[in-house]
């Protein structure tokens, strides 16, 4: 309530104690694999939240310039960042190898022969992983299944095959490892069981060149609670890669995200209006699809609670924003205790993908966010302004004159 007085509506509210027992429950888990955790900075990228991580010892995984420029801005150390994603430009590669990072994942031949050519410009070589597209579908929604063969990542085995047997034209390469990221929000083993062997297959033949990885990037994306999933713990993963790991003397690469902040973080909003028509019941809030898209975009579900329950009949109602789409809704068809407007909603396990997919549109400032340390609360992200809208515009001076 403290927080939505003084900060107002909508907010992300982070948990500095949660993302601290996430990350611990990594560590005991594989404290006897040799490792490196790598936090999946796309999940929440709020610089206060990096440094959190940073201070822990973790690595982070990348995907864009802008991702290494706030690792390394929130103090995580260059040999223990890899960087990811199918479209990296020369710009960003450059940035990444003046940045002497750990690995570029490379996901595709054309990528590989550009980071060939910059680093070659450079006098230096670029330490890569090849990430494999293992033809693994991890879940039933398209949108977050990364390892089926009809995605756009990574590199099928054959030609990986072929990239490795030619390996040493690429004077400005040097080929330490493997990656596979197969998803995001995977409840069950049994995907990273089949993409690991297949991975393991392929070793057995790119072995007979003489070809050693020092790294096996597993990737991310297990999954959490966010209804009634019953994910693996980290222990139980654990307990399914330890045999790999150890057969093959790799050094274990994870890159989990969501699992470290989707459970650590709400969207707090507040009731504008209670609307019934014939049809449905609907409540209006303050939050849109524009601050937390996945409902929009996946039908993700997120439980919402009120911050004060009522006693009473529940309604029925679906919980919808002020952004003008048929689409912008937080829930559908939710059973509610009574609510008035004014009241305060909690929607649970906002903290990944949440903010860090928040946009402007309908020229909506972006939410507050805040970072809750023991009976403390940080302003970690301030709430933007109608003049943040326009920072960076211009108008053509002949645009400016009296018309």
């Amino acid at each position: 309530m403290e927080i939505a007085e003084r900060i107002g509506t909508p907010v992300y509210i982070y948990s500095t104690a949660t993302i601290l027992r996430h990350l611990k429950l990594y560590e005991e888990a594989f404290k006897g694999i040799p490792h490196l955790f790598c936090y999946s900075v796309k999940a929440n990228s709020n610089l206060a939240i990096l440094t959190l991580i940073a201070k822990q010892g973790w690595g982070a995984d990348v995907v864009s310039g802008g991702e290494l420029y706030k690792a390394l801005k929130a103090g995580f150390s260059p040999s223990r960042i890899v960087y990811a994603g199918v479209g990296k430009t020369e710009e960003e590669i450059r940035f990444a190898l003046k940045s002497d990072i750990l690995l570029l994942n490379v996901e595709s031949f054309g990528e590989l022969q550009t980071l060939n050519r910059v680093a070659s410009q450079l006098k230096t070589r670029a330490r890569v992983s090849l990430r494999l597209n293992p033809e693994v579908k991890s879940s039933p929604h398209a949108y977050i299944s990364t390892g089926a063969k009809e995605t756009k990542f990574g590199i099928p085995f054959e030609e990986a095959s072929k990239i490795i047997k030619r390996r040493e034209e690429f004077v400005g390469i040097e080929i330490l490892g493997l990656h596979l990221h197969i998803g995001s929000q995977i409840t069950e083993i049994s995907p990273y069981r089949e993409a690991i062997e297949k991975t393991l297959n392929f070793l057995e033949e790119v072995r007979k060149v003489g070809f050693r990885p020092l790294y096996l990037d597993m990737g991310g994306g297990m999954g959490i609670i966010y209804s009634n999933e019953e994910p693996f713990t980290p222990e139980e993963f654990s307990s399914f890669l330890s045999p790999y790991i150890e057969r093959e003397n790799f050094t274990l690469i994870l890159e989990p995200g969501r699992f470290i902040v989707g459970n650590a973080g709400v969207l707090l909003t507040r009731v504008l209006y209670l609307k019934r028509v014939r049809a449905k019941n609907f409540l209006i809030v303050d939050a849109g699809m524009n601050d937390l898209l996945r409902p929009a975009l996946y039908h993700a579900y997120h439980e919402v609670l009120p911050v004060v329950p009522r006693k009473g009949e529940k309604e029925t109602f679906d919980i919808v924003g002020p952004v003008c789409e048929s689409g912008d809704f937080l829930a559908l068809n939710r059973a509610l205790p009574p609510v008035k407007e004014g009241d305060l909603l909690a929607v649970m396990s906002a903290g990944a993908y949440g903010f860090s997919m928040a946009s402007n549109y309908n020229s909506r400032p972006r939410p507050a966010e805040v970072l809750v340390e023991g009976g403390k609360f940080f302003l970690v992200g301030r709430r933007e302004t109608y003049r943040d809208l326009v920072r960076l515009e211009a108008i053509p001076p002949h645009l400016q004159e009296p018309s």
